[in-house]
């Protein structure tokens, strides 16, 4: 019995190896390969156009603006998923506060946060808003409140 064991034991060890490296090959997380940049578009609110990162890869959207110092009065950066959904976020490792704007697919403001902080703790709370959307739309803090967003206003996603 323990000379038929042994082997398939072998066996499964080396495929899990084996699927491991694959991973690691494949991951651009771990590879050093570079994710393909943020390509750049723009999202108009009312009179205001900010000239937006893409956030469309799992990589990009997971790191968001983390780290970043500052982020300019006319950027941000724009979510953009594959379905619609419910997508919470979270501020880990983000450094600046900021206004997350939830958008569904016919391009009307579904959610607002305002002034969402920056979490320093190993947990973070999440910004849950329970409502369907395609895009989230992270600016600066305050900026939503100085236009008077409101929900049901409609924005343009300028490709």
């Amino acid at each position: 019995m323990k000379m038929i064991l042994a082997p398939i034991l072998f066996l499964i060890v080396g495929i899990s190896l084996v699927g491991f490296f694959l991973y690691l090959v494949k991951n651009p997380l771990t590879t050093g390969k570079k994710e393909p940049d943020n390509q750049i578009t723009s999202v108009c609110l009312k009179e205001k156009c900010f000239a937006v990162e893409l956030a469309t890869t799992p990589v990009q959207q997971a790191r968001g603006l983390m780290g970043r110092e500052k982020l300019d009065n006319n950027k941000g950066m724009l979510f953009v998923f594959q379905k619609e959904g419910i997508y919470p976020f979270w501020m880990k490792d983000t450094l600046i506060p900021l206004d997350m704007i939830w958008i569904d697919s016919n391009n009307k403001i579904v959610f607002i946060s305002q002034n969402a902080q920056p979490c320093k703790s190993l947990i973070c709370p999440q910004i849950n808003p329970g409502v369907n959307a395609m895009y989230v739309l992270e600016i600066n803090s305050g900026i939503s409140e100085e236009l008077d967003l409101q929900l049901g206003d409609k924005c343009d996603i300028i490709s």
